[in-house]
Parts: structure tokens; sequence; C-alpha cells
């Protein structure tokens, strides 16, 4: 009776259970969310840009219009090797500058006489767009056009005609060449550059041409509205990264959201606009002869695609043709490089067999488990329950495992949700959770670069989400590591900080002028150096066989709490940046009022860095205790080689002096002008 009792009661709970997980509900979307085109548009992730026109030839940038047609004469224009190439470099599509801002047309428009119609490539028969198209779709590549609305040949810019004129050309494009995948846009404008030629666009006119001919295309701009510009032509996404954004009252170029916004996108933004970062493979975006040495190397590209499509946004690289019309070999090489570097930073990954708890699992429901998030399946999730706004994920091997790399995605389908999360692992000397690295937002995808560490378990947290966190994929590799000297800075608050340009290396610093070794310390995060010093660093990887150089930087006193006196308006020389400087007139003394007295043993000028900036040759400098009696310290003395060295310059005194304000009057300039450029004054009190 007892076991019967017993079964039943097992039936119970277990019909019990399956009701209650049968009638859990999915969460409900959060905020803006994606359309089904911007969902697949986003598992794109990567594809190449190409910048093609009279600009290849003519070494310009941005053409003017007046360049005479038969200037663009490729000698092998070959869109199937750009096609194949793409393919190879595991791209899965191209967009191409059917027209730039100079006006001219890749296709023989109807609507301008600019046209490769009017050129000498192939007697004015030629059609790249129809070279490509076909291209691509034997390759299974999508196809994407940039047109810039700007037009510096055509007469009817600047006129209220030309809208429709722009319309008709779009609408020409999108209907003669097959399916296109994104509609690349810009808001470039004549303005105040050309007068009279400012044209006000008709940009819903011009939305309207693509949705009716091409209803899946992503329209990009800096407003979108199905991708917007990141802000940056570096490669580089905000480490927060929300693809959500305010875009109503706001239009591409000049009245486009400020770049901080379209770098980080905003938290519950009313409309979905994901990010897509574009850069260049060469220092330009079209090709010269004069930087095919200068490809961006395999570590840069790395950095590159750990800063756009590791922080949620996709990444459209240039890899512009040559002058013959063919991709440049030293660009296929790199690009097949980079490919094989993706591969092997992200070819194994080590999630298989491991077993996933989450403090919160919505309503107890196998349908939203946490083995959800390894499962391999993009359909897949694990959920908390509405109201649960942090919770955790703990990722047990069950053996040690090496890694340096994590990456997470959300199910964006229901949103972007998470705010902030951390990684923690098991330190098993510690018997311990010790936490591996930071960070905001997550998305469609976010990778994670750290140092390399063993453990057997690791924890995901999400400290702070929008709406109940929704994860549908985490992944764990061990990457080849990239070792870089890492470099060290101080902000005017005295906040000394070292990093690499990568996560990789393991950085150990000194304060006492000896080596750093892996017996120095650790460096951990930003410490106070307010009184300056010296600081030595040196980053290593592959538990310390592999080192970096030394790195060593000397340090003034930092100008916490200074204030400029005279003249007014130069305050940027004792900002505690470099990068920015204060003009004053060559006839003005600089006075500083360092709020307490310091012993000085001398002081350092910091010059703008370029030679043709009018910068101190010879100086008289003063020294006060209360500012109204000076002392002149140094007479008309020059400093070392400024005028053709200009950097940091410091300047020893005779003997230690008190001080509470400085005075530093030039008696001489580098060059002849009006004012002369000061990026940094410090106080050397070691």
């Amino acid at each position: 009776m007892k076991n019967t009792q017993t079964y039943l009661l097992v039936i119970a709970l277990a019909i019990g259970f399956f009701v209650s997980c049968k009638n859990v509900e999915p969460p409900q979307p959060y905020g803006a969310i994606a359309t089904e085109h911007q969902l697949k548009w986003q598992e794109l992730e990567y594809y190449m840009f190409i910048h093609f026109g009279p600009n290849t030839f003519t070494d310009v940038e941005w053409g003017d219009g007046k360049e005479d047609p038969k200037v663009f004469n490729p000698t092998n224009v070959d869109c199937r090797q750009w096609a194949a190439t793409a393919k190879a470099a595991g791209m899965k599509g191209i967009i191409i500058t059917a027209k730039h801002h100079d006006g001219f047309c890749l296709w023989p428009s109807n609507y301008s006489t600019h046209t490769v119609r009017e050129s000498l490539w192939k007697d004015g028969k030629g059609d790249i767009l129809k070279e490509l198209s076909e291209a691509c779709k034997e390759y299974g590549l999508k196809f994407g056009v940039y047109l810039s609305p700007w037009d510096q040949n055509h007469p009817a810019y600047g006129t209220p005609e030309y809208n429709q004129i722009f319309a008709n050309t779009l609408n020409e494009v999108l209907t003669g060449y097959g399916e296109v995948f994104e509609q690349w846009f810009d808001g470039a404008n004549g303005g105040a550059g050309h007068p009279g030629k400012e044209q006000i666009y008709d940009w819903d006119m011009f939305h309207d041409v693509v949705y009716k001919n091409q209803p899946q295309a992503i329209i990009f701009s800096d407003v979108g509205p199905g991708c917007r510009w990141m802000g940056n032509e570096r490669g580089v996404a905000g480490e927060t990264n929300w693809s959500t954004m305010d875009i109503e009252g706001f239009e591409p170029g000049a009245k486009a959201p400020s770049t901080d916004i379209l770098n980080m996108g905003q938290p519950n933004g009313k409309a979905w606009v994901p990010a897509e970062t574009d850069v260049s493979i060469r220092p330009g975006w079209f090709y010269s002869p004069s930087t095919d040495d200068k490809v961006k190397t395999v570590e840069q590209l790395m950095d590159i695609y750990y800063t756009s499509v590791g922080r949620n946004s996709n990444l459209l690289l240039n890899v512009p043709p040559d002058r013959t019309g063919r991709i440049h070999p030293n660009d296929s090489i790199r690009l097949m490089e980079f490919r094989k570097a993706i591969e092997e930073s992200f070819g194994q990954n080590l999630i298989e067999g491991v077993s996933v708890d989450a403090t919160n699992v919505r309503g107890g429901s196998s349908s939203y488990a946490a083995a959800n998030v390894t499962d391999g399946k993009s359909d897949t999730y694990w959920a908390a329950d509405d109201g649960v706004l942090s919770a955790s994920l703990t990722l047990d091997f069950k053996k040690d495992i090496t890694f340096n790399r994590i990456m997470l995605q959300e199910y964006i389908a229901l949103g972007q949700r998470v705010s902030e999360f951390n990684v923690e692992y098991w330190d098993q000397e510690k018997n311990d959770w010790v936490v591996l690295t930071k960070a905001t937002t997550i998305g469609y995808k976010r990778i994670l670069r750290f140092p390399t560490v063993t453990t057997t378990k690791v924890r995901v947290n999400i400290t702070n989400a929008l709406a109940c966190p929704v994860l549908s994929n985490i992944e764990i590799y061990k990457a080849p590591e990239q070792l870089t000297a890492p470099f060290i800075k101080r902000d005017k608050d005295g906040l000394v900080t070292i990093q690499c340009v990568n996560n990789d290396p393991v950085i150990y610093y000194t304060l006492d002028g000896t080596e750093p070794t892996l017996s120095s310390p650790k460096y951990n995060g930003g410490f106070p150096l307010p009184d300056g010093g010296i600081v030595k660093a040196i980053a290593v990887v592959d538990n310390g066989n592999k080192k970096s150089e030394v790195v060593v930087l000397s340090y003034d006193i930092a100008p916490i709490g200074w204030v400029v006196l005279s003249p007014s308006g130069a305050e940027k020389a004792i900002d505690g940046d470099t990068q920015t400087y204060a003009a004053i007139d060559k006839n003005q003394s600089l006075v500083i009022d360092m709020k307490k007295a310091h012993l000085l043993k001398g002081f350092s000028y910091t010059p703008v860095g370029r030679t043709e900036a009018a910068n101190i040759s010879r100086y008289n400098f003063y020294i006060s205790e209360d500012g109204k009696t000076w002392t002149k310290v140094v007479n008309n003395a020059i400093f070392n080689n400024v005028k053709n060295n200009p950097i940091k310059q410091d300047v020893i005194l005779d003997k230690p002096l008190k001080a509470g304000y400085i005075k530093i009057e030039p008696t001489e300039l580098t060059n002849k002008g009006d004012k002369y450029l000061v990026a940094e004054i410090g106080l050397i009190t070691r």
C-alpha cells in the first residue's frame, strides 16, 4: 500500500510538472524588435565593400565630378575574381559603390551622362553592376549597392527636380540587377563646399523606391532605418552597443545623431537599427599604388573583428580593386590569412560535454532550460521568469579546460535586454570564484578576450537587464595568443592605466625604476600616480615564455586642481592630454596656479607635435609662492632641440625651489606666427 501511494504521488507530481511546463508562456518581446529581414541580415556578419570608379585612376578619395569619364579604363575587370576572393575569405556578400559623390555611374544609366557608357572601358558597352550581380549569384553571395545622393556632376543637383532624378536612378538599379540585400546611403551633401548646390533630400521618396522594388533590402544610413553607421571608419563599435536608437527627427548627414549615439546606440530606443561597422583594408577607400605596402596586418584585422562582429555589429570590410579591375594580390592574400586566423581562433568550441545550471529558469520549464545555450540551435534559448533582471548560468566541464575567449548571444527576436554582465572562473587554489572579465551589452553576438586561464567551471552572471534575460548561445574557445607591447597612459587626475591593443597578455609593472619581471606586481586596474614617477611595464603570453619589450614612461606631477590664470582659454595646456593644445598669443605668458606649494626640481614642456606649428624656442621661467612676487629662475634659455624634435622636453633647475605658481614667458618661437601652441606643461618633483 505504501509503495502504491508513493507511486501515485510520483505520477501526480510528474503530471503536474508536465502541465505546468506545457502552460509556461514564452517571454513577451521587449521594446523595439528586429524584422525578419533584419534578423537574416545580422546573421551575415561579414561582407565586402567595393570602392571602384574614376577615383581609382585619379588617386583621390572624393572626385569632383569634373573628371573626364574616359579616365575610367580598367584593363582586366574580373568581377568573378572579386566574388571568388570574397567567398574564399568567408564573406557573405558584396556591396559596390554604384555611384559615388562624383556622380559617375558604374552602369549605363539613362539619367546621367557621366557613366561607363562615356568611358573607354569596353568601348562604352560595359556594365559593372551586371557583371558583379551575376558573379555574386554564381558564388552564392548577396549583392548590395551604394548610391550616393550627392552628385557633383549632374546639372540638376541643387534643384527641386533632382530628387525625382535620383529616385529614377535608384529605381533603375533596383529593378535591373536582381535581388539587393542592402541599399547603402550616406548623407553627403554639396552644402557650403559647393555654394548654391545644397540639396534638400527627399528621404521618404528614396525609401519608398527601395521598398517598392526590394522589400527585403536593409537600408543603411546614419539613421537606418535598416541598419546604422557606427560613427567612425576605424572598425570600432562601442563596447556598449545597443541595436535600438531614437531616429525620429534625425536624417543622414549633418542632421544625424551624435557620434556617441551612433557608436553605442540607445537603451530603450524606439527603433531597431543595428550597427554596421565599415572600414577599409587600406588607408583609403579607393585603390592607390602608394598603399600597396600599407594593407592592414592580420593582427589589425583580428582586432577589428573583435571590435565589430564581437561587439554586436556586422563588419563591412572595404577591398578596392586596382587599376586593372582586379583585387590586388596583397589584399587577397591578407584576406586569406585573416580567414585562417578566424578559423584558428574559433575552430573548436570547448563547450561539448558541459552541464549547465541556472539560478532561475522560466516557469521551471525544460523549454527554457539553461542547457539550451549549448545545444547549437539558434531557435532555442534559456529564459528567466518575468521580473527577474539578474541571474547566473554555471557551466561545469567536470575537467580542466584552458581558454581565453567566450562568445555570448541573446535571442534578439525578443529584443535586446542585457545591460551588464560578468564572467567568472573557479580558481581551484583559492577555492573561490574569480572575476575574469566584465562587459555591458550582448545583443546578437558578443566576443570577449582575456588572458588564458585553466579551470573546471565558468559562471556567467547577468547583473542587470532591461527585462528578463534571454540567451540563445554560449561558446568557449582557446585562440592563439597575440603578444603586443603595453602602452601606458595617465589622465589629468593622476590615474595610470596600462593596456595592450588586445586582452591576451598579462601585464607586470614597477614604480621603483627596476625592470619588471613575472615577480613584479601584476596589473589589475588603474592606480594613482599624482606626484609623478617612472612606470615600467612588460606584457607576457604563453605562461610567461613570450615577453614584449619593456615600456618606460616618466610622469610629472599631475595637474590635479590646477588653474590657468592667464591667458583665458588656455586650459588645454594642463588637461593631461597631449593630443589637445592651447593656442596662445606670442606676447602672452602662461600663468598657472597649482593650488598648493611644491618643491620643484624642474618642469616639462610638450609642444604640438608637428614642426610647422609655432612653438617656443626660447623662454623665461618664473616661480612665485603667492602669485604676486615673481622670481625669474630661467633666463632666455633654449628648449633642447624642440624645433627638430617636437616632443616633451624636461628642464631641470639648478636647485629645488618651492613654488605655488609658475609662469612661462616665450621670448622666441620656432616658427613665424602670432600664436604658440602648448600641448602640456608639467612639473618635475622627483
